[in-house]
């Protein structure tokens, strides 16, 4: 077994040209079966071996900082990531084909433009390993370093992107994902590098060749085993809340509208919209139901309607009628300043109705914005060569002056994160009032029945675990349901179904060693890599000259 993974090792090292570039290519998209939906996290062991053969396969150089072993190694790092991002993300290219006949010829800007974007982070990586690289296992502690510094540059570079990160396959897994509460979805990454990159040492011709990865195997056992035992202290892996798990008194609908973004987007009867919407909130959900009235809270979600909600009054009138008294609606909408036209601005808006009149209570806009999607970058130099974003709006939205709790008749403090805000861990603040719930409000219907609201919703679940917040997701079409704080999902709405889901509101845990030390764990874990990274080669060749040159 030994001797045929040495082959294959050989093969990679000696590879050149496109060979070489085809081999890091397939091998980044093999890693990226790990993520949701489909989690097969045995291909990060086909994957990541690779990534530490290519690394090795770079010339040597008369100094570890000579240029052309580092530029090297971001070439091969620069394929493996668009390997790894194209089967990762092929699924931006449904959101071209939503107006075909405006964006269909900019399809392969994004399917390809993305992916080769992206790649330049694993460019970076490899070449940061290369410069802290040294024999033996230690050269994995390099290949972490490289991809934890890289990711962190991620969460912020040109707006930040941090999807889709090694942590997020283990991530996928509810057993595995506990670990987040103490290290995050970052901590995560490091691990999942740690873990699946230490077979590649099987070639090194060490005495004890399998220790690596035997420890590798081991740390995923613990990591599973600490899982298992954190979910059966809550109850077990599918443990059901009980009346004592609950928020009292509150009772959820989520409402899953389920319509096409081209039908949403060609749709000129905004009031049917509104009473479709009414209509699917107002579903028994069992033989003694009466509507509505069933629901403390019913939420909708984000900007489900074809005009501006407050500047409607046909449409507030409608809620004021047809909304319950003792219901609170919570839903996605436009929002624009009352000013004079060219002073306008919009937003892209949670609003919560309730009381005598369905009056509007609180609202919330959104802060993180996505680029191309709700304004342009550069909007005047790209806009003059025909390019505009995907939402439709009279204007680019801008974005919310700062993220804030919601205070919503009837719950706990809600942290509001509309679409893909949900993706930023970093940009909520675990450390301030404490929220008793996350409200995820998102339309994936840009992007069909494909893989991406799956991978959505899976980092919107890790949320739930970091932070140990319950998080309730509602989407246009997507995934919709209810995460508890440990991530355990129940009332799920599938991809592509319409439908209703009643749920209780789990409680809240206790503030999370995540959420009170979120940024100074990763950055104190990735100090830990780089020290073993740089130092413990160093600490093994001084033993070996003192036993070599004893006194």
């Amino acid at each position: 077994m030994i001797g045929r993974i040495v082959t294959i090792s050989h093969s990679v090292l000696l590879a050149e040209g496109r060979r070489r570039r085809l081999i890091a290519v397939a091998a980044g998209a093999v890693g990226a079966l790990a993520l949701a939906p489909l989690g097969l996290l045995p291909a990060l062991w086909l994957s990541l071996p690779v990534a530490v053969w290519l690394i090795d396969g770079v010339v040597a150089a008369p100094t570890r900082f000579s240029p052309a072993p580092l530029l090297s190694a971001a070439k091969d790092g620069w394929w493996f990531g668009f390997g790894y991002f194209l089967a990762g993300f092929w699924w931006i290219g449904a959101a071209f084909l939503v107006e075909t006949d405006e964006f269909a010829w900019a399809m392969p800007l994004g399917v390809l433009g993305l992916p080769a974007g992206l790649a330049f982070f694993f460019a970076l990586a490899f070449a940061i390993a290369r410069l802290l690289w040294s024999p033996g296992v230690w050269r994995i502690f390099a290949l972490a370093a490289g991809f934890g510094l890289a990711e962190l540059l991620r969460h912020v570079a040109f707006t930040g992107f941090p999807w889709n990160a090694y942590g997020q396959a283990l991530g996928a897994w509810l057993v595995f994902a506990q670990a987040a509460s103490a290290i995050g979805a970052e901590g995560l990454t490091l691990l999942a590098v740690l873990i699946f990159a230490a077979p590649a040492t099987l070639v090194d011709g060490a005495a004890r060749p399998l220790r690596p990865a035997l420890v590798g195997l081991a740390a995923l056992v613990a990591l599973g085993g600490y899982g298992l035992a954190r979910l059966e202290l809550a109850g077990g892996v599918r443990a059901a809340a009980g009346a004592a798990d609950v928020v009292p008194g509150v009772r959820l609908r989520l409402v899953q509208p389920n319509m096409s973004q081209r039908d949403k987007i060609n749709e000129t009867d905004g009031l049917a919209v509104l009473n479709r919407l009414f209509a699917l909130s107002d579903r028994a959900a069992g033989p003694q139901a009466t509507g509505m009235t069933d629901a403390t809270h019913v939420i909708w979600p984000e900007s489900p309607f074809p005009f501006v909600l407050a500047r409607e009054p046909r449409a507030m009138a409608e809620i004021a009628r047809a909304l319950p008294p003792k219901t609170v609606l919570l839903t996605g909408a436009v929002r624009v300043e009352d000013v004079p036209r060219a002073e306008r601005r919009y937003y892209n808006t949670i609003h919560a109705f309730g009381g005598p009149g369905g009056a509007l209570v609180t609202s919330y806009d959104k802060v993180h914005l996505v680029p191309f999607g709700e304004y342009l970058p550069f909007e005047k130099l790209l806009g003059a060569i025909g390019l505009r974003r995907f939402v439709h709006a009279p204007g680019s939205f801008t974005p919310g002056s700062a993220r804030r709790l919601m205070d919503v008749p009837g719950l706990p403090p809600v942290l509001p994160l509309i679409c893909y805000e949900a993706i930023f861990p970093f940009e909520i603040d675990g450390k301030g009032p404490r929220p008793g719930l996350i409200l995820n409000v998102t339309n994936d219907a840009w992007f069909g029945e494909t893989t991406g609201p799956h991978q959505h919703f899976a980092q919107a679940r890790l949320r739930a675990v970091e932070f140990g917040l319950p998080v309730v997701r509602v989407a246009n079409t997507g995934v919709s349901g209810m995460i508890d704080a440990h991530g355990r999902v129940s009332g799920v709405m599938g991809l592509g179904t319409e439908g209703v889901s009643d749920v209780a509101l789990p409680k809240a845990l206790p503030r999370t060693l995540f959420a009170a030390y979120g940024l100074e764990i990763i950055l104190s874990l990735l100090a830990a890599v780089l020290g073993l990274a740089v130092l413990a080669p160093w600490a093994a060749a001084f033993r070996n000259r003192r036993r070599a040159f004893p006194r």
